[in-house]
């Protein structure tokens, strides 16, 4: 007798029934299915193409105090039941955790999806291969012609769409579905025999939505041809600004400060500042589900919970942590309906789409303002202490001389700590919603550089 496939709400359904039928007290299913398509070029030549469709299924058994997680790919009764029996097996061995859970009926109805709004996280135009292709091939052709451009090392297009699905054995279920289009291309100039590169690049949900590949062709020129001639910078303490492909780094380091798992266990150094000044008055940071086509855009989380906005710093005070449903249990609060997580792990928290508000001060202001200081557009490498604040990264850019960009600067050493950092940071006012950390230029004080 033949096998029967079952469909995936069928799968979810069956994994769970039979976990409960063989003594889980509680249980949920994620399944993901995906699929897409990337190309890589070089010197107007495909290089790589990659066609990916993947299915995925994760189950997290409760058998009271006791969990464990088992991710298959196998959609099969038979199989799908061996897979349910084992999880409940391992659960009853596992080790007791006092603070996992899954969202009860009465959490559920106090956080209810908002199925009324509109994120539009879903492209269902598919681009053909030549369409994609033909994206790769325009900012390479556009980024090689610049005159002082003298290689490329690739180019790359890409497409994809992905449904999320959630079940709880609560009563909970719950779909998502999104979709990604992306370009970029790395080029290279010489001079005196020193290459320097850069790139640039866009991704968003609807191909409509990219940025012009000439533009992004010209940008990555224009930035790589300024990074020749560059050299280290005089040591000492300078104000440091940050460009925004940079600046996004500094977002999602308040994100970990504020990580509900790292306030339970008390590695964070923000783990006793709720309702305190953190940081600057300019400083206002939001996480954002809502935001049409925005990138980290979802109406529930992983725990089946409905999202919401949340403010996280208003005008420099820390008023709330990112919280999942095991961090709120062990900090006796709410939760914030911020669990993300994989297939085969437990959930922790984690933002949505992530906005450091601007302020009203353009970018050439904070600039002219400085008569000596570091522009810095690009980092390499993380030695960054959630503990401590201990920050220290190298960083590349240009010098900023009596309020101009003028002498790229590389290998250079940035360094400061966090909790002084954030005490003095300004943002600018050209925040672009383009990635699902947002952040605009930003100006921080007193930071130091380390070169000659």
């Amino acid at each position: 007798m033949p096998t029967k496939n079952l469909n995936d709400n069928d799968i979810m359904s069956l994994l769970i029934d039979t976990a409960i039928a063989n003594g889980a007290t509680s249980a949920d299913c994620v399944l993901s299915s995906s699929r897409g398509v990337s190309i890589t070029r070089r010197l107007g030549k495909d290089e790589n193409i990659q066609r990916y469709e993947d299915f995925d299924t994760g189950l997290r058994v409760f058998v009271d105090n006791k969990i464990s997680s088992v991710s298959t790919n196998e959609n099969s009764e038979e199989s799908l039941k061996e897979v349910a029996k084992r999880a409940v097996e391992m659960a009853k061995i596992a080790p007791k955790d006092e603070f996992s859970l899954i969202a009860d009926k009465d959490l559920l109805q106090q956080f209810p999806m908002q199925e009324d709004i509109f994120i539009d996280s879903y492209d269902s135009l598919e681009p053909n291969i030549d369409i994609i292709r033909d994206r790769a091939s325009q900012v390479e052709d556009v980024a090689l012609s610049v005159k002082g451009i003298t290689n490329s090392d690739g180019a790359e297009a890409s497409w994809g769409e992905g449904e999320t699905f959630l079940m709880t054995s609560n009563g909970f279920f719950g779909s998502s579905k999104k979709s990604n289009h992306s370009v970029s291309v790395v080029v290279i100039a010489e001079k005196n025999g020193k290459m320097e590169r850069d790139y640039d690049y866009s991704s968003k949900v609807y191909g409509e939505d990219l940025k012009d590949c000439e533009n992004i062709g010209r940008e990555a020129a224009k930035k790589t041809l300024a990074r020749i001639g560059a050299k280290k910078p005089v040591t000492g303490q300078y104000p440091v600004i940050f460009d925004p492909r940079v600046s996004r780094s500094i977002a999602s380091h308040f994100a970990s400060a504020i990580n509900g798992s790292s306030i339970a266990r008390k590695t964070s150094f923000f783990k006793d500042s709720l309702n305190k000044k953190i940081a600057n008055k300019f400083v206002n940071l939001i996480d954002d589900p809502f935001l049409k086509r925005g990138l980290g855009s979802r109406l529930f989380d992983a725990e089946g919970l409905g999202t919401s906005k949340h403010i996280l710093i208003k005008d420099g005070v820390l008023e709330n942590w990112l919280l999942d449903l095991s961090s709120a249990k062990q900090l006796n609060l709410l939760p914030t309906a911020n669990a993300k997580r994989g297939i085969s792990g437990p959930p922790a928290p984690g933002t949505t789409n992530l906005v450091l508000l601007p302020s009203e001060d353009s970018p050439k202001s904070l600039i002219s303002s400085i008569s000596s200081g570091f522009y810095v557009t690009d980092m390499i490498g993380s030695s960054v202490s959630m503990v401590t604040g201990d920050y220290s990264r190298g960083a590349s850019g240009f010098w900023i001389k009596n309020g101009e960009l003028s002498t790229p600067i590389t290998e250079a050493t940035i360094a400061g700590n966090l909790k002084d950092m954030f005490m003095t940071l300004r943002p600018a006012n050209d925040l672009d919603y383009s990635h699902s950390i947002n952040c605009p230029t930003i100006l921080i004080e007193g930071m130091t550089i380390a070169g000659n």
